[in-house]
C-alpha cells in the first residue's frame, strides 16, 4: 500500500468518523475508537490519511513537562511518546505484510492512542492507562479527567543568518532545555524546503546524542527515544508530505529539548576521536568543528571479516568499556568501512537479546537495538559530518546494556535445537510453526523454527513476512512489535554473512518480550470486525 499519496477530500461523513475517533481516544475508549477505525477501513480511507488523523489527535496530550519526576525523593521516569513510534512502525510493517492484512498495524496504533496519553498523570494514578492498570488499579472510568497538554502548539520563529549558524542556535536552546525557544526555532528553519533535510538531520542527530552515561539498577533513563522520536518525525512527515505533516511535527520536534538531556556519552565520543584518530592531547580549552581526519574515516571502505566482527563481538558482549572502544578504533584505524561496522554490532545486540529470558528484562537491550537501526536509517538517509562519533556511542551503549543484562543474571545462551523432522516439512508448514511458536510466547522454540527454515530454504522474503505478520498480531503496546521491524528492516541492509541472526532475534524478541494485558485482543478484534479468519 502506498502511504505516500496526496489526501482524498473528506466529506461531512467522513469528517464525523475522525471527529468519533478523537472523543473515543479522548474517553481513552480503546474499543470505541477500534470500532471507528473499523469504519475507516471498511470506508476505504487511505492509510497516510487515517495514520495523519491519529498524530493530529494524539499530539497535544503525548508530551510531558519533563521525562523524570521527584515523588517524595524518589527518581521516578516518565517514558516516551509510544503513539507516534507505533505510527511509524505502521507505515513500514504495512510493505512487509499480505496486501489483505496491510491495515492491520494501524489498527494496533488506533487500539494503542487511548492508553498513551497524558503519561506524567498516569504515572501518578490520576489518569486511565497502562500504569494505572499495572498498578492493579482496573475501575472502569466513565469520566475520566481531559489529557493535559503541557506544551502548547507555537507560531515559528524566523532567524537571519546562514543555515549553520541558525541550527547551532537551535542547539543551544535544547542544550539548556529552553522547549518553547527551540520549538519555535525548528518551526523556523523548516520554513524553506530547500533546508529541510539538513533541519531534520540536525533534529536526528540531536536525538541520538542523547543517551543516558549509565544502565545497571538505573529505571530513570534517556533510552535513545528521543532519537527514536525525531525519526518517526521524517518518516512520518515523508510518508504524509510535508505540507500535510505540521501535527507531527508538533508531535515529535518539540520533544528534543524537554530534559533530562544526556550528553556525556557523545563527550567521550568526542573525546576519545580527538585523541586517538585525531592525535591530540587534550586540553582545557574549546573544541568544535569536525577535522579531516574524523571525516575520512567516513570514507573508509573494506569490509568487516568474521574473525573481526568476533573481536568487536567479545569486546562490545563480554568486555568493558575500553576494549570496546580499542576494538573499534582498530577497525576503523585498518580502514573498515563504519557502517559496515555498524552490520557487526547490530547483529552483537541482537545476541544480547536472544541472551535475555525474563519477558521484564528486554527493556535496555531492546532499546539499544533500536539505536542501532536508527543509527543505521540516519546513516543511509544523511551524510551528516559528525555520524562517525555516534558509532562510538551505539558500541558504548551496546557495551553497558551487555554489562546491565550481566548484573541482571540475564545471559542465557538458548542452544539452537532445529526440531526433529523440520527438514522433511514444506516452507509453509515451518512458517507455521513459527507463527504458533511466537503468538504462544514460546521464544526458544520460535528460534528454533527459524534456525530450520533458514537451514532448508534458500529465500527470506516470506519469513520476513510472516515474522512480521506475527509481530501485528500482538500488540497492547505497539512499541515493543516496533523492535521486529528494526530487526527485520536490518536484515535487508545488513551485509555480515551471519544477519540470518537478526531473524531469529525478531522472532524471539516478539515471543518473549512483556506484554501487557491480552496481547491478541487488538488484531482478534480487526480479525472479528473485517472477517479475517487467520487473526480469529
Amino acid at each position: 500500500m502506498d502511504t505516500n499519496v496526496a489526501q482524498a477530500p473528506q466529506s461531512p461523513q467522513v469528517r464525523g468518523l475522525y471527529d468519533r475517533l478523537e472523543d473515543r481516544c479522548l474517553m481513552r475508549d480503546q474499543k470505541g475508537a477500534s470500532d471507528v477505525y473499523y469504519e475507516l477501513v471498511r470506508a476505504g480511507r487511505p492509510l497516510n490519511e487515517i495514520v495523519a488523523e491519529g498524530v493530529r489527535i494524539h499530539a497535544p496530550y503525548t508530551h510531558v513537562p519533563y521525562h523524570e519526576r521527584i515523588d517524595d525523593g524518589y527518581p521516578n521516569f516518565v517514558n516516551n511518546d509510544h503513539c507516534l513510534l507505533s505510527a511509524r512502525a505502521t507505515i513500514n510493517l504495512t510493505r512487509m505484510l499480505p496486501a489483505h492484512l496491510a491495515m492491520l498495524p494501524m489498527a494496533q496504533t488506533v487500539w494503542y492512542i487511548p492508553t498513551g496519553l497524558d503519561i506524567w498523570n498516569q504515572k501518578i494514578d490520576k489518569a486511565p492507562g497502562h500504569y494505572t492498570r499495572h498498578r492493579g488499579n482496573n475501575q472502569v472510568e466513565e469520566n475520566p479527567p481531559a489529557p493535559v497538554a503541557y506544551w502548547p502548539d507555537q507560531e515559528p520563529l524566523a532567524q537571519t543568518g546562514p543555515l549553520k549558524e541558525r541550527l547551532n542556535n537551535w542547539m543551544t536552546q535544547v542544550h539548556r532545555g529552553q522547549v518553547i525557544d527551540a520549538y519555535r526555532m525548528f518551526l523556523g528553519n523548516m520554513q524553506n524546503p530547500a533546508e529541510r533535510k539538513d533541519v531534520l538531520a540536525e533534529m536526528c542527530f540531536a536525538g541520538l546524542i542523547d543517551v543516558q552515561d549509565r544502565v545497571l539498577h538505573n529505571r530513570s533513563y534517556t533510552t535513545g527515544h528521543k532519537a527514536y522520536r525525531a525519526r518517526a518525525t521524517v518518516e512520518l512527515g515523508n510518508a504524509l508530505g510535508w505540507e500535510n505533516a505540521h501535527n507531527v511535527i508538533y508531535a515529535g520536534a518539540l520533544d528534543i529539548a524537554v530534559g533530562p538531556r544526556w550528553y556525556s556519552t557523545y563527550e567521550v565520543a568526542c573525546n576519545y576521536i580527538k585523541m586517538m584518530i585525531e592525535g591530540e592531547t587534550l586540553r582545557a580549552i574549546p573544541y568544535g568543528g569536525v577535522s579531516e581526519a574524523e571525516l575520512a574515516m567516513l570514507r573508509n571502505q573494506e569490509p568487516v571479516n568474521q574473525q573481526e566482527a568476533a573481536e568487536l563481538t567479545t569486546a562490545v558482549v563480554r568486555q568493558g568499556e575500553i576494549e570496546t572502544l580499542e576494538a573499534l578504533t582498530k577497525l576503523l584505524k585498518a580502514g573498515k568501512d563504519p557502517r559496515r561496522i555498524l552490520d557487526v554490532l547490530q547483529i552483537a545486540v541482537g545476541q544480547i537479546v536472544m541472551e535475555t529470558q525474563d519477558p521484564n528484562a528486554f527493556n535496555m537491550p531492546h532499546h539499544c537495538y533500536e539505536y542501532h537501526n536508527t543509527l543505521a536509517w540516519f546513516w543511509d538517509n544523511f551524510d551528516h559530518p559528525r555520524r562517525l562519533r555516534l558509532l562510538y556511542v551505539a558500541a558504548m551503549f551496546a557495551n553497558r546494556v551487555a554489562y546491565n543484562q550481566q548484573g541482571l543474571g540475564e545471559v542465557h545462551p538458548i542452544p539452537l535445537k532445529v526440531p526433529a523432522g523440520a527438514g522433511a516439512m514444506s516452507a509453509d508448514q515451518m512458517l507455521d510453526r513459527i507463527d504458533t511458536a511466537i503468538c504462544a510466547l514460546n521464544g526458544a522454540e520460535a528460534i528454533g523454527w527459524v534456525q530450520a527454515y533458514c537451514d532448508n530454504v534458500s529465500e527470506r522474503d516470506k519469513l520476513v513476512q510472516r515474522i512480521a505478520l506475527s509481530s501485528c498480531k500482538l500488540g497492547n503496546d505497539p512499541h515493543n512489535q516496533e523492535i521486529a521491524q528494526c530487526m527485520l528492516m536490518d536484515f535487508g541492509t545488513n551485509r555480515q554473512p551471519d544477519r540470518d541472526r537478526l531473524l531469529l532475534a525478531a522472532a524471539y524478541h516478539t515471543a518473549m518480550h512483556r506484554k501487557y494485558g491480552d496481547p491478541g485482543e487488538p488484531s482478534r478484534r480487526f480479525g472479528q470486525a473485517m472477517g479475517f479468519a487467520e487473526l480469529h
